[in-house]
């Protein structure tokens, strides 16, 4: 997904700071410092990871082989465990030999299987099923307290393995989640500070390590939502993704469609900077560019699963938007900081 300020959205902003009546010239000067800032740091940035959905380990091509591969491919593609299962998509499991694309060899020498990305994903959609993009949040683990080093390539071997077969991109790393003092840090902090390791989100286990089985208290922070559950190593991993996967299709949900969403409150770099990856955060959103720009106000082109219904369906989860007005292909929200 790319966010970034084309040349139409800046003569568009001026136009409409120019038609703003502002009671001092200061106050005008304010509005074209702040669009100077955004279209300064406003370049192109990827949000995820690209996953290899399609690409499966297999021993042998025989139909059995293939279709058990197809399972793990499923759960990859939607997101959901159940997949694997499901009467809808039976029909693809069965005649998986029929979706393969190419045999070829894994990185590790191992022999792989793949698939018809676009074939597998049409026949998804017309069973009636979400496809989960295959770009997807980095998620950053962190495991408190921090395991002596073979307990704590254990539990990477664990969580890579869950992760895997979901298809999540994950690194665990012993990052500080408490300040010198020795206070927990901020929500915004901690997403600040797996940021600078590249990850788009932060999964936090907190429990005494006693094996991959252990109950442990997990919250997941994103730019659009915070959870939290207790669960095994597995567990931490298969809720973090049945949070973030998109929500069980319906005909609606699986057309893309465009939305203009207008965000007030946005009154400093940092509010936009956190708008930004609010958005690149929301499930189902595949591009987003800034529209206009007013003082106190962003307003981006939005193409998302589900267009505008969808997208406030999904924006429904982040306490930091509040809708406050709009319709149709047309929405209005308020940005709120501390949710």
């Amino acid at each position: 997904m790319l966010l970034y300020l084309p040349l139409r959205a800046v003569a568009r902003a001026v136009q409409t700071m120019s038609r703003v009546r502002s009671n001092s010239t200061a106050a005008q000067l304010r509005g074209l410092l702040m669009l100077l800032c955004l279209m300064c740091c406003a370049l192109p940035c990827q949000a995820g990871r690209p996953v290899h959905v399609y690409e499966v380990d297999i021993e042998g091509q025989s139909p059995t082989a293939l279709q058990g591969a197809m399972r793990e491919a499923l759960v990859r593609a939607t997101g959901r465990r159940e997949s694997a299962d499901d009467p809808a998509l039976a029909s693809l499991i069965t005649d998986a030999p029929r979706y393969v694309k190419t045999y070829a060899t894994g990185p590790r020498g191992e022999s792989q299987v793949v698939f018809d990305a676009a074939a597998v994903e049409q026949a998804i959609g017309a069973a009636g099923r979400s496809v989960w993009p295959r770009e997807r949040p980095f998620t950053l683990v962190v495991l408190d307290p921090p395991r002596p080093r073979a307990a704590q390539d254990a539990a990477r071997v664990e969580l890579e393995r869950v992760a895997a077969v979901r298809g999540l991109p994950i690194s665990l790393i012993p990052i500080a989640i408490v300040d010198a003092a020795g206070n927990p840090l901020s929500a915004d902090a901690l997403l600040q500070a797996a940021q600078r390791y590249g990850a788009d989100e932060i999964l936090i286990g907190r429990g005494e390590d006693a094996g991959p089985n252990t109950q442990l208290q997990w919250i997941l922070y994103t730019h659009a939502l915070s959870a939290s559950w207790n669960g095994s190593l597995a567990e931490g991993i298969d809720h973090t993704v049945d949070l973030l996967v998109p929500r069980p299709a319906t005909s609606l949900a699986q057309a893309d469609g465009e939305a203009r969403v207008e965000i007030d409150g946005v009154n400093s770099l940092t509010a936009y900077a956190a708008v930004e990856r609010l958005l690149q955060s929301v499930p189902g959103v595949r591009r987003a560019s800034i529209a206009a720009v007013d003082s106190g106000s962003v307003t981006f082109d939005v193409t998302a699963r589900g267009g505008a219904a969808g997208l406030q369906q999904e924006l429904s989860a982040t306490p930091h938007l509040v809708r406050t007005g709009g319709g149709g292909t047309q929405v209005v929200y308020r940005y709120q900081p501390q949710g």
